[in-house]
């Protein structure tokens, strides 16, 4: 059983930055992929980043040169640096791991997850 953990998120005026960690436990999570999602209020879950064991990476398009996703294996972490925020970053953040090697952009790919946490971006 895996247990993810995500802390970090907030209030945060537009423009600026949060930084989003997710612990794992149960797991080393170094030999999975790891994905960050984002699901606002009656829509579908988002992919917003992914990582995978050798640390490649992918964005999705509405975050891609704002956000970096990243990992400190030693910590068994996975972090999302959130930068040049907007209103419409706002909504609840997930991360979780993919074990079977899936499409890391798709979120019927992962396995396990996190409970979430909000991020909030005022005007």
């Amino acid at each position: 059983q895996v247990l993810l953990v995500e802390s970090g998120g907030g209030l945060v005026q537009a423009g600026g930055s949060l930084r989003l960690s997710c612990a794992a436990s149960g797991s080393t999570f170094s030999n999975y992929g790891m994905g960050w999602f984002r699901q606002a209020p009656g829509k579908e879950r988002e992919f917003v980043a992914a990582i995978n064991k050798i640390g490649l990476t992918l964005y999705g398009d509405s975050v891609k040169g704002r956000f970096t996703i990243s990992s400190d294996n030693a910590k068994n972490t996975v972090y999302l640096q959130m930068n040049s925020l907007k209103l419409e970053d706002t909504t609840v953040y997930y991360c979780a791991v993919d074990v079977h090697y899936g499409s890391p952009t798709n979120r019927l790919a992962y396995d396990y997850w996190g409970q979430g946490t909000q991020v909030t971006v005022s005007s």
